[in-house]
């Protein structure tokens, strides 16, 4: 036996047992007459004491040989600490050792193992570890254990079956890019790894398991941020004989599980927006609703006056940022800057001041009277104290612009605390998007997605017109999850297909499986998949999902740990048919 009692275990009612630890050297202090260790695990930090008075001599020189990272196994008896630590759930006891004995050095880590390290994130992830000794990784290691086990309690109680669903699938070109694996048994074909078990899912709903779940890997080879790694889990869901009020409930009930379980959080019906509401409120399809700030259309009461800026814009709009009245003009001509990066790409912004008093003071003062100004602040919810920011252009793209300065702005004033959450929906979207380069449009969400009931005609006449029947879950700012009610018949499929720019033979040599599928009785169904990561890293109080995953890829998509991807030797090349010619 290694141990009988972990690290993190020991209390006062421990006190007079012998106990058999194992773990990790933390710290040393040797002050001469006595030599102290803390021995860390999983659990916790048990503080280790080796004494003149009562330890052997040599035990006493073997614990001041002991390196940090050293394993030990240690035995000895649980005592009261002289000088107690608060600080530690350990703090009132120590282990006076009689036998230590060495299972493993180490060399010295090359960053400190501490919740405070001076190891810079290329160095962690390279060493990854040793970071996940650390307390801020490991403990979001258990977090997202502990989502994933809720997430997998809620979906089995409501009588959801997990299946597992292939890993090495046909390559399609709709969508990001694949990762692909070439087959030695079949020269020159390739399979492709999952971006989604879309299409098998639907087949099971064929299959009349009518409630599917599963935490699922998926890859996409795309460019990577904060919140992607080339390769994610999601938690894929699928539903038959459904409408789609039928899964917003189901889902919605998900996430105040995970809300209840996790945060003791109770949360009521969440709010749901259409995707032209958010996109006029917020100027995001995934809004942030955790504080205020909602635009403020002027089109109406700003196009009066001959200030061209304005008369010009397809849209005027603005949004009224809190206290924002007493920024100095250094502060504002640094917000003004910070629209004008490239990132954002405003050509400016007019601002009004809100004064205490009453009283109005924009840069826009020698076209637009006090009067004008009071209509802004009316339409865009402005008090007393804050300050308005307006921006003006062509629409979508001035509403992302104002969307991104809502957020920093949001930002800047701590509005986006991280143990509030604020989940909505966010339905109606466009079942299709024009895409000026390929000039044809392309699936919103997937070629998969039913339109709206009583729309499908609308695909002949005005395509862009038509809403899906697809819903986004978002919380604070981000969609966690995404799905649809599918479409199930097989002539119209192929009519989506049609409008996708499919032709007939492309269509069946990519989908043709799923077609013959729908002929042999398809229910109505339609499902979700949130992502996991993405999930666990906001429950947790953060957006960046790295540091959720035990062994995450870095910007460029590379694990430096094990150095991938690598070269490999010419004989797989050739055994894979894949020998270049130099």
């Amino acid at each position: 036996m290694y141990r009988n009692h972990t690290c993190g275990e020991l209390r006062q009612a421990h006190i007079n047992k012998e106990v058999l630890l194992s773990g990790w050297v933390h710290k040393l202090r040797d002050k001469g007459f006595v030599v102290w260790v803390d021995l860390r695990d999983r659990y916790g930090i048990t503080q280790l004491v080796f004494d003149e008075e009562r330890s052997d001599i040599s035990l006493l020189e073997k614990a001041r040989k002991l390196g940090r990272e050293y394993v030990i196994q240690v035995k000895g008896k649980v005592i009261e600490r002289a000088s107690k630590n608060p600080k530690m759930p350990t703090g009132d006891v120590e282990v006076l050792v009689s036998e230590i004995t060495i299972l493993n050095k180490a060399l010295l880590p090359p960053f400190t193992i501490e919740d405070q390290t001076d190891g810079g994130d290329d160095l962690r992830m390279k060493y990854r570890y040793l970071d996940i000794r650390r307390n801020p990784v490991k403990n979001n290691l258990i977090f997202r254990s502990k989502v994933a086990m809720e997430v997998r309690k809620y979906l089995s109680d409501q009588g959801f079956i997990e299946v597992e669903t292939p890993y090495l699938i046909k390559s399609t070109p709709e969508g990001a890019r694949d990762f692909v694996v070439p087959s030695r048994m079949n020269e020159g074909q390739f399979y492709a790894l999952p971006q989604s078990p879309q299409t098998f899912k639907q087949l099971l709903m064929v299959g009349g398991l009518d409630k599917y779940f599963q935490i699922v890997k998926c890859f996409r080879d795309e460019d990577l941020r904060a919140d992607r790694q080339p390769e994610f889990t999601q938690i894929d869901c699928e539903m038959a004989f459904v409408e789609q009020e039928d899964v917003l409930n189901a889902f919605e009930g998900l996430v105040r599980h995970l809300l209840q379980n996790i945060h003791n959080i109770e949360s009521g019906p969440f709010p749901r927006l259409t995707y032209d509401e958010a996109m006029q409120r917020y100027g995001s399809d995934k809004p942030d609703i955790r504080f205020g700030m909602e635009f403020g259309e002027l089109n109406a009461i700003a196009r009066h006056r001959d200030f061209q800026v304005f008369n010009s814009a397809e849209l005027v709009v603005g949004i009224a940022v809190p206290g924002g009245a007493e920024y100095s003009r250094k502060e504002i001509d640094a917000l003004i800057n910070w629209v004008k990066r490239p990132q954002v790409g405003a050509k400016g912004m007019v601002y009004v001041k809100c004064n205490e008093d009453g009283s109005f003071k924009s840069s826009v003062d020698k076209f637009y009277t006090s009067e004008d100004l009071a209509k802004w602040a009316e339409a865009t919810g402005a008090e007393a104290g804050d300050l308005i920011c307006i921006l003006s252009g062509e629409t979508d793209a001035t509403r992302t612009q104002l969307s991104a300065l809502r957020m920093e702005l949001a930002e800047r004033l701590g509005l986006r605390k991280a143990d509030e959450f604020a989940p909505l929906w966010v339905v109606d979207f466009p079942l299709l998007e024009f895409d000026p380069e390929t000039e044809r449009y392309h699936a919103m969400h997937h070629p998969f997605t039913s339109p709206k009931p009583g729309q499908l005609e609308l695909l002949e006449t005005d395509p862009g017109a038509v809403r899906a029947n697809a819903y986004d879950l978002v919380l604070n700012g981000n969609e966690i999850g995404g799905g649809s009610i599918r479409i199930h018949d097989k002539d119209i499929q192929a009519t989506m297909f049609r409008h996708l720019g499919f032709t007939p033979e492309e269509a069946r040599s990519q989908f043709g499986f799923l077609m013959d599928a729908f002929q042999y009785g398809a229910p109505p169904h339609g499902g979700i998949a949130f992502g996991l990561d993405r999930l666990v890293a906001i429950l947790g109080g953060q957006e960046t999902i790295r540091d959720f995953i035990a062994f995450p890829k870095n910007n460029s998509g590379r694990d430096v740990m094990i150095d991938a991807p690598s070269p490999i030797d010419e004989a797989q090349l050739e055994e894979l048919n894949l020998k270049l010619d130099l």
